[in-house]
């Protein structure tokens, strides 16, 4: 029986394979830990990152992980807007788009982020 890890990571391949990011729409990427979230706005075709936030780099935040996960598509909303990026094309990474994954994604809605 496959763990937990090892289910979403097979279903995380069966998306990518779906899925890819392109200078023109890259992909918003999610990863989720007990502890944070990061999101990462990646060039799949020259292998580049070009906006990355985390739960990490707010300063002096306070609130529960879902609104800590709003906040972070939010900036990495604004990150990307900064790099010249308003389309993306969203990658869950294998999570179910529920709760923290959701709110992220909605949060980089509200940032300016087209998907």
């Amino acid at each position: 029986m496959a763990s937990r890890a090892e289910s979403r990571r097979k279903i995380h391949l069966r998306i990518r394979s779906k899925i890819s990011g392109s200078p023109e729409r890259p992909r918003l990427n999610v990863f989720r830990s007990n502890k944070g979230i990061y999101a990462q706005v990646i060039d799949d075709i020259s292998g580049k990152t070009l906006a990355a936030a985390s739960s990490k780099s707010l300063s002096n935040f306070t609130g529960n992980k879902t609104q800590q996960a709003s906040a972070v598509g939010k900036l990495v909303a604004e990150k990307a807007k900064t790099a010249g990026i308003s389309a993306v094309v969203f990658d869950r990474g294998g999570y179910l788009y529920h709760g923290r994954v959701k709110a992220l994604a909605d949060g980089a809605r509200e940032g300016g982020l087209l998907f």
